[in-house]
């Protein structure tokens, strides 16, 4: 009969690294309880929990068997004819066989035959007898911490003062428990028991005995005050920095990675209101939302406008009965940080932007495309094409001086020592310096959109200086041949590729792509093949992400095979593909003009899309003559207006002509003239129906 009881295994270390708890404790979790699986000790095990506090991990895996059970392990001994004899008797070859298995003639009965391809052979059923928990444990320890996602390995003595282990953290205690038994494992150095430790300063006993494995979290909180599990810690923050901002009339900032974060810091939250002086508030909220989440891990408060207010949220790993020593000094720790961010902005005013262009000569962008300098007026000269192209009144002159000073708060103070600022500060002082609103602006979103799901540049001047930034940024590392390949993206090509394509589809700008590589091109100087290799990874991109959005590969790809190069007209074509392939006559169509598109292909020579009324026709063909000059007309004075869904139902009335055509017509004929005429009626009808979208694309 089996034993099954719930586990929990702990190990129990120095601080981890804050940023990775969460990971190296889900992976150490899942490296337990797959070994046990493989080791057949567990049977089922829905409950399974992680736990992962600052100086420890932990996993919770219930119904795990004693001892695993026997298996049966088939063996193949031979064919049957080599094994056996003529009479059935084992040969001496067989009786080898069973022997170096440890069984012997009393076996051939129970021998198992099996087809085994074409002939029959002989199967020894052995049972192998299953690990015992220790064992199973033991392998399956050493395996799971051999496999975890460490950032930083870390080499330490133990005890003995001779043997070196390597670990993220020195580890001090290993706790193994089935039920209320140890499981007596080692590893690191440690063997396991039933003690483990609490907080280091508000435990109300030292070390925590646990009674059983069931006991492990409720023990760990009433007398260790340590909430182990990461799940419940962090819920119990939110919950905490909810309250004390409501307290007061505020809302915390939002930030997943930051909670995540203080999470991994503390064992039992403790949430404190603290403030600074309101003449910080002079500097940009976005500086001192930064300095505090970046360097002190605090929570900023906002208020109901929205606004930075002078209070903060502190996450504390204690629980005086008087708070007030923790208070002020979280107060005093954060107000040279504060000050540090208004002595840069207060001094970086003093220089305006335009002051600051001479200095990008000296800061190197790439030392085979230049300096920022240089790369600056590359992108002003691009910026200045695209709005001669936008035909926009006061346009070019607007972006241009946006160009120009783009990139110039790289050099101030602010930005040296937050890099994330950038674009940011330049907005603010560029206002600061008298610029218009739309300029200043066009600086801070012309790194726009920088991941997915952000927003687009808010002006069009923003939006044309955005595009001439990441165009530039494109075609000159493509040119120099720093192409991604496979997950290696080092300057974030793709996303570059990306913000192009979202602004000028999703702000359907009349611009044509390749004109546009084309231009930014010949502003560095490159040949024709590098803005067309520019132009297929775009292509490339925008596939991706319309599956993303939800087109299917057919769709998309009738679509995207044309390349069309208004990138803002291609949601209506997806919307007139789809609406297409509901029709009726649309699978007979498509699958008609996969097959005209391959009779062109074989074609010995070029096709003319001309057709000789003279000449004699067959009746099919006449008929679907007459049926294309009436149709197409309206269809691409539809096409050229927009329509694209009806033009595309237009074309649903040739589906008996053409059926007919193929039906009772062979284009190959004989006299040249009229295999020709054929081909070129084919040619018209391929064109006809090629304009909004490759519908042979859509023919299962």
């Amino acid at each position: 009969m089996m034993t099954t009881k719930n586990l929990l295994v702990e190990l129990f270390v120095e601080e981890l690294p804050p940023k990775a708890l969460q990971m190296l404790g889900e992976s150490f979790a899942n490296g337990v309880l797959k070994g046990l699986n493989l080791c057949h000790l567990i049977t089922h095990a829905p409950g399974m929990r992680f736990f992962a506090s600052p100086r420890r991990l932990a996993v919770f895996i219930p119904n795990v068997e004693e001892n695993a059970q026997g298996r049966n392990d088939p063996i193949k001994l031979m064919p049957v004819s080599i094994g056996l004899d003529a009479t059935g008797n084992a040969t001496p070859a067989l009786l080898k066989k069973l022997s170096s298995l440890g069984a012997d003639a009393s076996a051939v009965p129970q021998l198992r035959r099996q087809m085994d391809g074409k002939a029959e052979a002989l199967f020894f059923d052995r049972v192998v007898s299953g690990d015992t928990l220790k064992d199973g444990l033991q392998k399956t320890l050493k395996e799971a911490l051999t496999k975890l996602p460490i950032p930083k390995v870390m080499q330490y003595q133990l005890a003995d003062g001779w043997t070196s282990v390597n670990f993220v953290r020195p580890a001090h205690g290993l706790v193994a428990l089935h039920g209320e038994d140890i499981v007596p494992v080692q590893v690191l150095g440690l063997t396991a028991g039933r003690n483990t430790h609490g907080h280091r300063f508000e435990a109300r006993v030292d070390p925590i005995v646990l009674k059983d494995a069931d006991s492990y979290a409720a023990q760990l909180e009433t007398e260790g005050a340590v909430i182990a599990s990461f799940a419940k810690r962090r819920a119990d923050i939110e919950r905490q920095l909810k309250d004390a901002a409501t307290k007061i009339g505020s809302t915390p900032i939002h930030d997943e990675a930051l909670l995540d974060e203080v999470t991994a810091l503390v064992e039992r939250p403790n949430v404190l209101i603290c403030q600074f002086e309101k003449e910080f508030l002079e500097v940009p909220q976005e500086c001192l939302i930064l300095t505090m989440k970046a360097n002190q891990k605090y929570f900023p408060l906002l208020d109901a406008q929205g606004k930075l207010t002078n209070q903060f949220l502190v996450v504390s790993n204690i629980s005086p009965a008087d708070p007030s020593r923790v208070i002020e000094g979280n107060e005093r720790v954060v107000r040279p940080r504060l000050a540090d961010a208004k002595f840069f902005f207060d001094q970086d005013r003093k220089k305006k932007l335009e002051d600051r262009v001479a200095g990008l000569d000296k800061v190197v962008y790439h030392n085979k495309l230049g300096t920022q300098g240089e790369r600056s007026l590359k992108v002003k000269q691009i910026a200045i094409m695209i709005a001669g192209m936008l035909n926009k009144s006061g346009l070019e002159k607007q972006v241009g001086t946006a160009a120009a000073l783009a990139k110039t708060d790289l050099l101030t103070d602010m930005v040296g020592e937050f890099p994330e600022l950038q674009g940011i500060m330049g907005r603010y002082y560029a206002l600061n310096d008298g610029l218009s609103i739309e300029i200043a602006d066009a600086i801070e979103d012309h790194y726009k959109p920088r991941f997915a799901g952000d927003s687009l540049p808010r002006n069009q001047v923003g939006l044309v200086v955005a595009l001439a930034d990441k165009l530039e940024t494109l075609v000159g590392l493509f040119g120099i041949g720093q192409i991604p390949t496979g997950d290696k993206d080092p300057f974030a090509l793709r996303r570059h590729a990306l913000g192009v394509i979202r602004i000028l589809m999703e702000c359907d700008l009349p611009l044509n792509l390749d004109e546009l590589l084309f231009a930014a091109a010949g502003v560095r100087g490159f040949s024709e093949s590098v803005w067309q290799a520019v132009s297929t990874f775009m292509f490339e991109r925008l596939t991706g992400l319309l599956r993303e959005q939800g087109y299917s590969v057919q769709e998309v790809d009738a679509v995207v095979s044309q390349r069309p190069q208004r990138l803002g007209d291609i949601p209506r074509r997806l919307v007139a593909v789809r609406a297409f392939s509901s029709l009726p006559e649309a699978t007979s169509l498509a699958a008609a003009n996969k097959r005209v598109g391959n009779i062109l292909k074989k074609s010995d020579a070029p096709v003319s899309t001309n057709v000789n009324e003279s000449l004699p026709m067959e009746e099919a063909e006449r008929h679907l003559h007459g049926a294309l000059k009436n149709v197409a007309p309206l269809a691409d004075s539809l096409f050229h207006n927009g329509e694209y869904a009806a033009s595309l139902r237009e074309l649903a009335v040739l589906k008996g002509p053409v059926d007919a055509f193929f039906d009772s017509v062979m284009v190959n004929a004989d006299d040249p003239a009229i295999r020709a005429n054929r081909l070129g009626l084919l040619a018209q009808l391929h064109a006809a129906m090629n304009r909004v979208a490759d519908l042979s694309k859509l023919a299962a």
